[in-house]
């Protein structure tokens, strides 16, 4: 196969692994459930989406860029172990989560509103996007190093292109999945979610992150 062949074959292979990894849960259910618990508009869920799928897609590349140093199978073997950590990453961010949408909605019942001990020390809108946002850079995606790794003998240029489509692709799925949800879920009408938003939100990440772990998305 001539090297046009084989790029055009591995772009197409980067652009179908993005996409189909990227229709696991995790990938797009936290920014849903956070998005209605926050009462985040459609545009502000889209910006922290791509944030945080920029630093996942990020995370994968430099792990490919490595697998050229240092061996691919030593780099896949570490991208395992940290996609392994993902489910309890998840769950520990949700259980904090909801422990800290608990406490807000007790200071508001016991205040009348919710105290300002509560938001001024670490502005917890920052907090949880920068949360997310670490959350998912550590989570990188194993399956795209193989084809980084195939990539490279076609030159720094082609390897580039199949690295920036692959994080195309893996951020416009995150968006086409995590706006429809979020329309979705902001449907729900139940005073229990009203009241106690956060806490479900984070409920529903950290069962997220517990199906991650049993199902091995």
């Amino acid at each position: 196969m001539s090297d046009g062949g084989v790029f055009t074959a591995l772009a197409a292979a980067a652009v179908s692994v993005a996409a189909i990894h990227t229709l696991a849960p995790d990938h797009w259910a936290p920014f849903a459930a956070v998005a209605r618990a926050r009462g985040w508009s459609a545009a502000r869920t889209a910006r922290v989406t791509l944030l945080c799928g920029f630093g996942h897609v990020t995370a994968s590349a430099l792990l490919g860029l490595l697998a050229l140093v240092f061996g691919l199978g030593v780099l896949q073997s570490v991208g395992k172990r940290m996609e392994a950590l993902a489910g309890i990453l998840l769950i520990a961010f949700g259980l904090i989560y909801a422990a800290w949408g608990l406490r807000r909605t007790a200071g508001s019942h016991f205040h009348g509103h919710v105290h300002q001990h509560y938001d001024h020390v670490h502005e917890p809108e920052k907090a949880t996007v920068w949360s997310l946002f670490l959350l998912f850079s550590a989570d990188p995606c194993v399956a795209v190093m193989p084809i980084l790794f195939a990539a490279a003998p076609l030159g720094a240029l082609r390897a580039t292109i199949i690295v920036l489509l692959y994080e195309a692709a893996t951020l416009a799925t995150m968006v086409l999945l995590v706006l429809p949800a979020r329309a979705g879920v902001k449907r729900l009408r139940f005073s229990f979610l009203d009241h106690y938003g956060d806490a479900a939100a984070g409920g529903a990440i950290a069962a997220v992150g517990l199906a991650v772990m049993l199902l091995g998305w």
